[in-house]
């Protein structure tokens, strides 16, 4: 068994190369191998939103606080609130963050594959987000 106390991990900031906006990440866990499975607190400030990217065993993001965004390549712009649990299938095109007026903090869950967690593409432009 191995406990992590709350404040013993330091917050970080999304670097701006895969973001727009601020945003705050606060690792939650990293399971040791053979497991891979790893998790963090995402805090995206109104109008704050992650570029477009894929991961390689996909992504679970359970919302926990405020109003949020997310958009799958060629599909909707969807919102998502407290409580939402959305899932993103390996390799699917994609991106998340708050609302325009509105913080959002979620939990991101995702599997790494050969060491990788995440493939960033470009910024998800203004036109985009407004869609």
């Amino acid at each position: 068994m191995e406990i992590k106390p709350n404040g013993s991990q330091p917050s970080r900031k999304g670097p701006a190369e895969y973001f727009t906006g601020t945003v705050r990440v606060d690792p939650l866990f990293e399971a040791p191998d053979p497991a891979r499975v790893v998790g963090a607190s995402v805090t995206f400030e109104p109008g704050a939103r992650t570029a477009w990217h894929t991961h390689p065993l996909g992504q679970t993001l359970i919302v926990v606080s405020g109003c949020g965004r997310a958009q799958r390549w060629g599909g909707p712009v969807e919102e998502i609130r407290p409580g939402d649990v959305i899932w993103f299938a390996p390799g699917e095109k994609h991106w998340h963050g708050a609302a325009p007026t509105t913080a959002m903090t979620h939990i991101a869950i995702q599997e790494k594959l050969n060491g990788k967690t995440v493939d960033w593409m470009e910024q998800v432009s203004d036109e985009q987000y407004a869609a």
